[in-house]
C-alpha cells in the first residue's frame, strides 16, 4: 500500500520538487495551491505519470476553511495521511517601519498560521492511525535568532514554525508521530545571495532529497530534528 504525503504550496518550487521526490519513492501525493491554475494542472499532470492515485486540492490553507478541505479531500480520497509537509510559505522583502499590519498579518499567516491550521487537522487522523510524520519548512539558522531586519514578519514565523516543530516531536512522539523541520538556506528560487563556503547556491532538489531522508527507514529514529540545508552559509 502507498503512502499518502500531502504537501502545502506544492505546485511551483521547493513543494513541487519535494512531491517529485516522494512520488518516485513510492508516494501517493496530495498537491496544494491557492491561485495558479496552470501551475496545478502542471504540476499534477507530472505526478500522475509517477503516482497515478494523485490529486490536487486549490485551498487557501491559511485559512480555517482552506485546512479543513486540504486535509479532509485527502482522507477522503485516499483513506489516510502518513505524512503532512508544511511547505507554503510567502515572503516579504520590506523595511519594518514600511510594513503595513496587512502584510504583516499576510506573511505570520501565510508561514505559521498555515502549518497550525493544518498540523491540527491532520493529528487525530495520524493519532488514530499511531503513525504518522509532519515536516515543517522552516529558514536556514532561524533557531538562533539572527537580526534580519528587512524580512522581520517572515523570521518571527519561520522561528514560530521551529518552536512548534520540537514542542509536537515531544507530546505526539506516544502516537509514533515524528515531527521533524527542515532549514532551507539560500535556494536558486530565494531572494538574496550570501557567500556560501560550499560554492554554490542551494537546489531545490537538495531540500527534497533532505525531506527524502526524514521520511525514509534509515530516519525512523529522528525526530525534534532542525536540519540545515545551507552549504555552509550562515556558520
Amino acid at each position: 500500500m502507498r503512502k499518502t504525503a500531502v504537501i502545502t504550496g506544492s505546485t511551483t518550487g521547493i513543494g513541487r520538487a519535494i512531491a517529485h521526490y516522494l512520488a518516485a519513492a513510492g508516494f501517493t501525493i496530495v498537491l496544494n495551491y491557492r491561485q495558479d491554475d496552470h501551475s496545478a494542472e502542471e504540476a499534477i499532470a507530472e505526478i500522475k505519470q509517477q503516482a497515478p492515485l494523485s490529486l490536487v486540492v486549490k485551498a487557501d490553507v491559511a485559512c480555517a476553511a482552506g485546512a479543513k478541505n486540504l486535509v479532509s479531500t485527502a482522507l477522503a480520497e485516499l483513506g489516510r495521511i502518513d505524512l503532512l509537509v508544511n511547505n507554503v510559505g510567502a515572503f516579504l522583502l520590506k523595511k519594518f517601519d514600511e510594513t503595513t499590519l496587512t502584510e504583516w498579518q499576510q506573511i505570520i499567516d501565510s508561514n505559521l498560521t498555515s502549518a497550525f491550521l493544518c498540523t491540527q487537522q491532520v493529528l487525530p487522523i495520524m493519532r488514530r492511525q499511531r503513525t504518522g510524520h509532519i515536516i515543517n519548512i522552516g529558514m536556514a539558522n532561524a533557531e538562533v535568532l539572527r537580526a534580519v531586519p528587512n524580512t522581520i514578519p517572515y523570521t518571527i514565523a519561520k522561528a514560530g514554525i521551529l518552536i512548534m516543530t520540537k514542542s509536537l516531536a515531544k507530546t505526539e512522539a506516544y502516537y509514533n508521530i515524528r515531527v521533524n523541520a527542515v532549514n532551507p538556506g539560500v535556494i536558486t528560487t530565494a531572494y538574496d545571495s550570501v557567500e556560501i563556503p560550499l560554492g554554490r547556491r542551494g537546489t531545490v532538489a537538495d531540500i527534497a532529497a533532505t525531506v527524502g531522508f526524514l521520511v525514509s527507514d534509515q530516519a525512523e529514529y529522528i525526530t525534534g530534528a532542525i536540519i540545515n540545508v545551507h552549504g555552509g552559509a550562515f556558520l
